[in-house]
């Protein structure tokens, strides 16, 4: 049946079956969710603040746990996953929930931390309000998610497969936001100085079934509505694998995944922070200073 609802691009039902499944052999591919919670958890040692209440988005095996290591001052750390897996096998104070349906009051956490997580959110503006609500006024939000050109490699070579064998090609990849659009959405949800900056790790295997078998281990299969549901056909993964180390072929004769990581930085809403002046507040015009001659 043809999805009709533009809030329904990814089946959560499914976001959490593939989750469930990652979690049952979690640690045969989890490299890559250690690379990132370490990156973000260094984040925390440029912020001469603390923050003794934090909460984790997305939590899996409480990796960002034991990247974060005492770091930012925090005394408590809630760990939450869409997954009952991930959250039985986090430390105490887990629990089972989803950031389009946050269980907490507003004004609860003075941080919020999130490790490549919200990239399958239905609703990511109205996700992002819900994590603004559920922050003390002059907390921090640091969320890592999938965007731009994640996966770009995989995404064109299933594509010329299938308009190769099937004459059409349909959803093999799920679609990720570009990150120049990021801060408008910190923006809208009513965050506080938003930043948002990217970075690109590149993953070389043996050949692309490796990686397809990653992603299936670290929870990241395509969950889209639109997905096909039958089996896929031989000849069009052997055309798959063809052109995906066709593409760009290497000297070592290995393939390279690209994985764009963006960092969303922001803050909630509190009066000692900077802002920006009133338009025509400026005590001196731009004009006057480039014309000005020593």
């Amino acid at each position: 049946m043809e999805n009709q609802n533009p809030l329904n691009l990814f089946d959560r039902r499914a976001v959490r079956r593939f989750r469930e499944r990652a979690a049952r052999d979690w640690g045969t591919a989890d490299f890559l969710v250690r690379e990132v919670a370490e990156r973000l958890a260094d984040r925390l040692d440029d912020v001469r603040r603390k923050f003794p209440l934090a909460l984790d988005l997305g939590c899996r095996d409480g990796v960002l746990a034991r990247s974060l290591n005492g770091r930012g001052g925090i005394e408590t750390l809630v760990q939450m996953d869409a997954a009952f897996g991930f959250a039985a096998r986090a430390a105490s104070l887990a629990l089972v929930a989803e950031a389009e349906a946050l269980p907490f009051k507003a004004g609860s956490f003075d941080l919020v931390l999130s490790v490549l997580d919200l990239h399958h959110a239905n609703d990511l503006p109205g996700a992002l309000l819900q994590v603004r609500q559920a922050m003390k006024p002059d907390g921090l939000f640091l969320a890592t998610l999938f965007a731009g050109d994640t996966l770009s490699e995989l995404r064109r070579a299933w594509m010329e497969a299938e308009l190769a064998e099937q004459g059409g090609a349909g959803s093999r990849v799920s679609p990720f936001a570009d990150p120049r659009d990021l801060g408008a959405l910190l923006q809208r949800a009513g965050f506080a100085l938003p930043v948002i900056d990217s970075d690109t790790i590149e993953v070389t295997y043996d050949n692309p079934l490796k990686l397809m078998r990653d992603l299936r281990a670290m929870g990241e299969a395509n969950p889209t509505a639109e997905r096909g549901r039958d089996f896929t056909r031989r000849a069009t993964l052997a055309r798959a694998l063809e052109f995906y180390g066709a593409a760009e072929p290497r000297a070592d004769g290995r393939v390279a995944a690209q994985f764009e990581i963006a960092t969303l930085t922001a803050w909630a809403p509190h009066e000692s922070q900077q802002k920006p002046l009133r338009p025509g507040s400026a005590a001196a015009r731009l004009t006057d200073a480039l014309n000005k001659k020593d």
